[in-house]
This record gives C-alpha cells, sequence and structure tokens, in this order.
C-alpha cells in the first residue's frame, strides 16, 4: 500500500504514521503551516518522520492562515475537551483543506490513499473529523480523478485511550510528539488538548 500520512507532529498522527510503517507501506508525510499558534507540532513533525526514515513535505498556507486569523488569534480556553467553549479552537473546514491536498499529492505520485489521524474524542466540536464528513468526502475524490484514493481513517469511532494503547504496541515514539494548542515550551497541561491526552494516558 502507498501512503499519504497527514502528520501534525500530534500522538493521533503519530500512530497511524507507525501503523503503516508496521504494515511496511510506502509512505509519505505531510504537514501544513497555517500560521498555527502551537507550531512546535511542526516541528515534533519533521523529527518523527525523520526517525521514521520517511519524505517528509510541509506546505506553507500563510494566505489561508490570514483568512482564518481571527480564530487563530483567539486565546486558548482551559478546560475539558467537552466544554462549549472549546468551539473557539475550531478552525473552520480545515481537514477539508488538509486532504484536498494531500489527495492531490497521492493523485500525482500514484499513491492509494490518505490517512488521518481522526478518532472519536474529537466529534464533539470538530465536524471535520466525524464519519459523516469522510464518508461523503471519500466519495468526491472517487469522482474527481481516474484513480481512486482513500481516506483511511482507523480510529474515526475510537476513543484516544485506543489510539495511545495503539502507539504503546507499535512502539510509536509518543513522547516526540506535540499535543498543546499554546505555543510554550513545555505543555500547559490545561488547554481541551492536554486534558484529553492526560485522561487518555491513564485509562
Amino acid at each position: 500500500m502507498k501512503t499519504i500520512v497527514i502528520l501534525s507532529g500530534g500522538v493521533d498522527s503519530t500512530v497511524i504514521l507507525w501503523r503503516c510503517l508496521a504494515s511496511g507501506d510506502d509512505i509519505k508525510a505531510i504537514s501544513f503551516d497555517y500560521g498555527q499558534r502551537h507550531r512546535k507540532e511542526l516541528i515534533a513533525a519533521r523529527t518523527i518522520a525523520e526517525l521514521a526514515g520517511v519524505e517528509h513535505k510541509v506546505v506553507r498556507l500563510n494566505q489561508w492562515g490570514d483568512l482564518m486569523r481571527h480564530v487563530l488569534l483567539t486565546p486558548v480556553p482551559h478546560g475539558h475537551h467537552e466544554d462549549e467553549v472549546q468551539k473557539t479552537t475550531v478552525v473552520p473546514n480545515r481537514n477539508m483543506v488538509f486532504i484536498s491536498i494531500a489527495a492531490s499529492w497521492a493523485m500525482a505520485e500514484g499513491y492509494d490513499r490518505v490517512a488521518i489521524g481522526a478518532h472519536a474524542g474529537d466529534h464533539h466540536i470538530y465536524h471535520d473529523c466525524r464519519e459523516e464528513f469522510f464518508a461523503p468526502l471519500s466519495l468526491a475524490l472517487a469522482a474527481c480523478d481516474e484513480r481512486k484514493i482513500d481516506i483511511w481513517r482507523p480510529y474515526v469511532r475510537s476513543p484516544k485511550s485506543e489510539v495511545i494503547a495503539d502507539g504503546r504496541h507499535l512502539g510509536a515514539p509518543l513522547e516526540l510528539t506535540w499535543t498543546c494548542y499554546e505555543g510554550r515550551e513545555v505543555p500547559c497541561g490545561k488547554c481541551g488538548a492536554c486534558v484529553e491526552r492526560e485522561e487518555a494516558e491513564c485509562q
């Protein structure tokens, strides 16, 4: 299988990458610089891709990020990831943009699928992490080119605890990943992403 992995530098995408490695896939990784506050995830992605020994591209979406500036500059709320206030962390239609670009690369390179680490814990506030989003997008991708590109989302109905458990089983370098939405030197431990990770790691 030839797979383009959307690699954010976080836990979920890193575990997906290690699953592809374990399966013997021909892998390329892609990350996106769109002006996110937590740019440390891009450093993590580069380090993880180098460790995996896969080709890694960073696509700069500065102008798209400018359109999202009011969202990207909103203060990061603290609290549980299911709290209503966490909706301020939503970057509208982000996965549509990422998957479309990754799929274009896959088509150009003769690859079979795009892998994304969306999981069930994202569903509450991130509509573009739900199966209801991925299913019709898969049909659209199948219609836009003679080469059908699959969107591989193995954790779309799984809790984050399962993602972490799989990562540990596969020996994925979870310690190198970056989860926090704040761009500090160390994770804040208080934002929704940090809280969710801590809960999942304890299960």
